[in-house]
Parts: C-alpha cells; structure tokens; sequence
C-alpha cells in the first residue's frame, strides 16, 4: 500500500539516487506540463478586509433567546438539530445577522442557506464596488474589483441557489441545480486547479468551468431518467492549487478539501444517494475524501486524473464503486503516475493494474471536454448520477466495467 504524508502516514523512504531522479523528472515534467498547456495560470493572492472571520467572530459570541450559538464546526447533525428547535422568525434573524455564517453551515435548512448567501453576495457586491473606486487602487487592482463585482451580479440572478459563498482570497462558492431537499440522487462536481469565484462559471467554453459543468450534467440525468428527481452541486468550496509550483504535484490541498468535501456530503439533506464527479485535481481530492466518505456515497467517477493518492482502489476504503475515463486526447496522460517522496498522485485510475471501471470518453476532446453535451463520457456520467451502472458504455480496454452490481444503499 502506498503510504502518504497528507493522510498521516510516512513517505516512502529515499533508498537510493534512482529513486531521488525519478522524483525530480516527475516534479520536472508536471511543471513543465501545467506551465505549458494552461492547466494553471499564476495568480496573485490579494491582502484585503475579512469580513467572513469578523462574522464567524461576532458568532462565536452571540446568542439567542439567552443560549449560546452551536458552534459553526459543529458536526451536521448538531446544527440540524439546533435550526430545527427554532421558529421561522428566529432562522430568518440569524441569516440576516451572520449570513456568512449561516449560509455556509452544513446542516442548516438549505433554503436558508440560499437566503444567507444572498445577503452575504450583496455585502460583498457592494464591497468591491467601493474597492473599485478607491483612488489608490493599481489599474490591475482596479480591473480585478470590476470583475468580482460583476462575476457577484450573476450570482445574484433570481433563479441561482447558491449553498455556500466565502469571499475570502480568490473565493470559494458551491451552486445546486435542481431541488435539493427533494432529490433521490444528488451528484456532486469537484473541480480542478485553478478554481476560484471568477472561474465558477464562464461565457466561452462554458463546460470547461464548474457552473457549466454542474448545468449540462443535470440536463443530461433529467434526459436520461425524467422519473428520478436529482440534483446537482458544483463545488467550488475548496481552495484548489495554484500557479505554477509544488502545490498541483502534492496532496496538501486534497487532503484539505476532502475534508470539506466529506462535511458537504454529510450535511446534505434527507436520505438521497450521492455521487460525486471528480475532474483533473479534483479526483486527488475524491481520492484523499474516499478514505472516509459517508455510506450515501455510492459511485466516484474520475475524469482526466493525475491520480487518487492510491496504487489500487483497495487503499481507498470505500464500497463506493470507482469509475475511471480519461480521452485518448489528454495531456494528462504524459504526466508520471506514480508517488515518491510526497510528489505525484499515485497509480494512473484508468490503468488495469489499478482496479476501476474504465469508461468510454468519446467525444470528450482533450482535458476539459468530459461534460459537453453530445459526448459519452457526459452520457456516462448521467447514467452513474441517475443509479443505472448497468447502461454505461465502457473502454474498450474494459469489458466488464457495466455490470449488475446492486447500488450502495
């Protein structure tokens, strides 16, 4: 079993100069491809007012009708329990007074989540349109302002329903397509490097972004099975590798947001079963998330991965079954497979020696193509996302990757 420092076990130790080469060509050749092909861009991190820990502060110190607030770390079913026990009045103040707070709590009423966040949205649109108009802000400052400022106004449109919003550095924010509470099958898309508030959605090239992403997903389940109620997540609510440095080639940032990831699944209402939908990075952090994901999980499918942490789906640990695609077209393939010293991600998912079911990806066209309509690879996923394992279209290196496994229950 490969043992990794991010999951609290000792590296591999450095037997000899073989091993110390290997791991400086794989270091070399995963920069060199992720400064190449745009797979990360460098971005500036910027020094500004944190109004999410002034709120989560103002929280820790307030209280209702005379009792302390829970804990904003508390587990999902302590804050489920504790919005339960209040009156509509009483949710609504709360969201009003701490909409930061609220609106990102797993457990509490989704519908107010999506009211918290808007206020919290509104703050902070009217906080970078003071920023945009400070006289001593650089061109680039100033370009950077207008940008959030309008990536904000979209957020805000009438019919988005936004789970979770932190403004803090480059930003972190989850969107739901379809209806939450009601959902028999929610799928949950984790992106890659390089996600940030303004790269959740964009104009051109929408498919290759998480809104996007999430939007073509649900419109495909709702094809594929009009009688299964689902749900979609695009989940932009963990802070992913940026620039060009160590950050894309370790696990720190995947250990980080599996655990964010795993309370999302957790505070996730009623019963349904949960897929998730894991693209380049983002299958690192399924793979570290995997480790301990809640029994509702019942399928990981990955996308153009670099790896999951592991050498085989054994040292997951999970029931859920594991998918795998990844287009003939995709750089990824050129990236080493393996994990020395901390660096790299392990075996290659759609390797035999790896274990998955390996899927059919025609159509995808490259490393961002696996969710635009009319592809296999999005049929594939909408037949995971709806609970028909048995429809899918495998690679033709994988046979037996459809079967009639019962679902994870």
């Amino acid at each position: 079993m490969t043992s990794f420092s991010e999951l609290d076990s000792p590296s591999l130790p450095w037997t000899n100069w073989t091993t110390v080469w290997r791991a400086l060509l794989a270091l070399a050749v995963v920069l060199v491809m992720l400064a190449t092909t745009g797979w990360t861009a460098v971005r500036g991190q910027k020094a500004a007012d944190d109004p999410y820990t002034a709120t989560v502060a103002a929280w820790n110190h307030g209280s209702l009708a005379g009792r302390p607030l829970p804990s904003p770390y508390a587990a999902p079913t302590v804050l489920a329990g504790y919005f339960a026990s209040l009156t509509g009045a009483e949710r609504t103040g709360l969201a009003q007074r701490y909409p930061l707070v609220v609106g990102n709590l797993p457990g509490a009423p989704v519908d107010l989540r999506y009211r918290a966040n808007r206020i919290a949205l509104t703050q902070a649109r009217a906080m970078e349109q003071h920023r945009g108009k400070d006289a001593g802000l650089t061109p680039a400052g100033r370009y950077e302002a207008i940008r959030r400022m309008h990536r904000l106004d979209s957020l805000l449109s009438d019919d988005r329903q936004i789970l979770a919003f932190d403004p803090r550095g480059d930003g972190r924010v989850a969107e739901v397509f379809g209806d939450l509470d009601r959902a028999r099958r929610v799928s949950v898309v984790v992106p890659g490097v390089d996600t940030t508030l303004l790269t959740f959605e964009k104009t051109n090239r929408a498919y290759t972004a998480p809104v996007g992403m999430a939007e073509s997903l649900y419109d495909a389940e709702r094809k594929a099975d009009p009688g299964t109620r689902t749900a979609v997540i695009a989940w932009a609510d963990y802070t992913s590798p940026a620039g060009v440095g160590l950050d894309a080639a370790t696990g720190r940032l995947a250990a980080e947001g599996a655990l964010r990831l795993r309370t999302l699944v957790k505070g996730l209402p009623g019963d349904s079963q949960v897929s998730l939908f894991c693209h380049s990075y983002g299958s690192v952090v399924c793979g570290v998330a995997a480790r301990d994901l809640d029994s509702r999980v019942s399928d990981v499918a990955v996308a153009g991965s670099p790896g999951m942490r592991a050498e085989h789906v054994s040292e997951l640990h999970t029931s859920a079954r594991i998918w795998a695609m990844r287009d003939p077209g995709d750089w990824i393939h050129t990236v080493p497979h393996l994990e020395v010293g901390g660096l790299g991600h392990g075996a290659d998912p759609v390797s035999g020696d790896f274990g998955a079911r390996v899927l059919s990806s025609a159509g995808a066209q490259g490393h961002t193509g696996y969710f635009a309509p009319g592809t296999t690879s999005l049929a594939n996923f909408a037949d995971i996302g709806v609970g028909r394992p048995a429809q899918v279209r495998c690679a033709d290196s994988d046979t037996r990757c459809a079967d009639n496994t019962t679902p994870v229950a």
